[in-house]
């Protein structure tokens, strides 16, 4: 496997190699190159550089043209243009070399590893056990998955941690409740999807029940509250019935990440409960360092810049005056045994916007304390709020929180219809399966080609619509693709690097090679909607490609055929790898 230099960095050296010859007092000097609309790039570093040196940008322009190796095949034209811009227009055979080389690449199409990849613990996807998943779950489920697989193809080592909702006071009352009731979690042995819908309802009718005994019946709720006792102090009749809660949780909890075809592994799953044994060592060490004090007899940590309403400052509380620890005892935790048994670089936390104050006063008391050293870095993926169409937090008619598993069903049922509507010849079950990856694919372009901090509307009429920014077009223009390739006979994708390309093709080319600047761009950002924004332009490219070029009716020569089939085929194979970056599949017939 070997990476391809792409056609910008390629430019870039040759531009700045010469700017070095031209003006050597400016040593390794950027020329800022960028994609332009007049030629293939612009260089607009002339000008500060020209003003650093006191010398006339037009001539130092004049001066980098000339000192400009000659005709290496790379650079077909350079022109001096406004106060001193460089307009770099490439060969077209540089462009299809290029392509060549990375359709020689195999799935990598020429993009290199990170030259230091680190090890990456990646907080994401962290439902709560015995509550339903919620249309909240969406975003921090899609956007996590897409990180995790950015960062892998990138060549780092990725460990995922799911830190479920799985203690608290309430499970004082959930176990109590089971013991007296013990038939009530309980479900036929059903199947996928069944068991999970089976699993949800048991726990929904003990969560229910439960609370309205806990709310009515003050026995109950002392018993409940000594439970809880017995819970933090490891009793095993009370661990046994509490575990009985997490399975049939992750039943549950399972049956939903396989409709949104997400994979999540049983080993990376660590609740809050598997911090317990660290709790009170945390609080001891930031209490013996001085990190943590005393104040009305809750451990805190005080921050200058962070104060309350009534100006007073707002301390972080890591254990209460009860002795109970807070969410933070549990996140500080969790940081320490990221850092020094996982042996992270970074940390990586892709939770909700507005807990960004909770996450940066953590991250501040784990710097102060000394668990967040240097050489690692904590980083909040905050991300905005799902609102409904009418531009507010999405709720059911009657004011409820909208079902995930809801939600992902009405999806594949609208795209169900779309896949059948469309579909030539495919059978019942190929309708169901396609149907399942267009609607999903929707749901999860629509989450990801949105900044994540950004709120975004879920408007699934405009998901699943054929036309704009959404996967369902880029699905077709892969299914499109391959459509051609099937129906192209004696035509055979192969690359002419000799023949002269139209425009169309130059712009397709140029922007295929420019997939691995992208996936780099998008892993040092933590931003798929910069990978999502990439493909959509490339599939905007490839359309204009199709109505302007014909591949194979009118059928063109030969070699402009094969020249054509292969940039059909270097695109696919890029829109193929792109969306499975994001989490998205792309069936090949639609």
């Amino acid at each position: 496997m070997a990476s391809v230099t792409s056609l910008t960095a390629s430019v870039h050296q040759r531009l700045a190699d010469a700017l070095s010859a031209a003006l050597p007092e400016a040593g390794a000097a950027d020329p800022l190159l960028r994609r332009s609309d007049r030629a293939d790039y612009q260089a607009n570093g002339i000008l500060a550089l020209a003003k650093k040196a006191k010398a006339n940008p037009r001539e130092l322009a004049t001066k980098v043209v000339d000192a400009l190796p000659a005709d290496d095949g790379m650079i077909k034209d350079v022109e001096v243009s406004g106060p001193g811009f460089l307009n770099v227009t490439v060969t077209d055979k540089a462009i299809t070399e290029n392509l060549a080389a990375r359709a020689a690449d195999g799935e990598r199409l020429g993009v290199p590893f990170a030259e230091k990849p680190g090890t990456t613990v990646i907080d994401w996807a962290q439902p709560n056990v015995a509550k339903e998943m919620h249309v909240g779950h969406l975003r921090n489920s899609v956007i996590g998955n897409s990180v995790v697989r950015i960062l892998e193809f990138t060549g780092e080592k990725v460990v995922s941690r799911h830190h479920i909702g799985d203690w608290g006071t309430q499970f004082g009352m959930l176990v109590q409740y089971l013991i007296e009731h013990p038939d009530e979690l309980g479900h036929q042995a059903a199947e996928g999807d069944e068991a999970g819908e089976e699993a949800m309802s048991s726990l929904n009718r003990v969560y229910k029940a439960s609370k309205v005994l806990f709310d009515s019946d003050e026995e109950f709720k002392t018993r409940a509250r000594r439970r809880v006792v017995d819970l933090q102090a490891g009793d095993p009749e009370t661990l046994a019935i509490w575990q009985r809660f997490v399975d049939e949780s992750k039943v549950y909890f399972y049956s939903v990440f396989n409709k949104l075809d997400v994979e999540i592994r049983d080993e990376d799953i660590v609740g809050e409960s598997g911090y317990n044994d660290m709790l009170a060592e945390t609080c001891r060490m930031l209490e013996e360092s001085g990190v943590a004090v005393r104040s009305n007899g809750a451990l805190c940590v005080f921050f200058d810049d962070v104060k309350g309403p009534d100006g007073n400052p707002s301390p972080l509380i890591v254990q209460k005056s009860d002795g109970g620890f807070g969410y933070a005892a549990t996140d500080l935790s969790a940081i320490r045994d990221r850092v020094f048994n996982i042996k992270a670089d970074t940390l990586l936390y892709v939770v909700d916007a507005r807990q960004s104050l909770h996450f940066k006063m953590v991250f501040e008391t784990a710097r102060r304390a000394g668990w967040l050293t240097d050489g690692v870095e904590a980083v909040q993926l905050g991300f905005g709020t799902v609102l409904g169409k009418d531009g507010k937090p999405f709720k059911t008619r009657e004011g409820e929180t909208v079902r995930l598993i809801d939600l992902l069903d009405e999806a594949i049922e609208r795209a169900s219809a779309i896949v059948r509507e469309k579909a030539q010849d495919l059978s019942e079950e190929e309708i169901a399966e396609r149907g399942a990856q267009v609607g999903i694919g929707a749901v999860k372009y629509a989450d990801l080609s949105t900044s994540a901090v950004r709120d975004y509307k879920f408007d699934l009429d405009q998901m699943v619509s054929m036309n704009g920014d959404t996967s369902v077009y880029l699905q077709y223009a892969y299914a499109r693709i391959q459509s051609i390739l099937r129906k192209a006979g004696d035509v055979s994708p192969q690359a002419h690097p000799e023949l002269e390309l139209a425009p169309a093709e130059r712009a397709l080319g140029l922007h295929v090679d420019q997939f691995a600047e992208t996936v780099a761009e998008v892993a040092g950002e933590y931003a798929p909607h910069k990978l999502a924004a990439y493909l959509y332009q490339l599939a905007s490219l490839y359309t204009t490609f199709y109505d302007q070029c014909p591949v194979i009716k009118p059928k063109p020569p030969q070699d402009v055929a094969e020249n054509r089939l292969f940039l059909c085929d270097i695109t696919a194979r890029t829109l193929h790898q792109g969306m499975a970056l994001l989490g998205i599949r792309t069936p090949e017939r639609l």
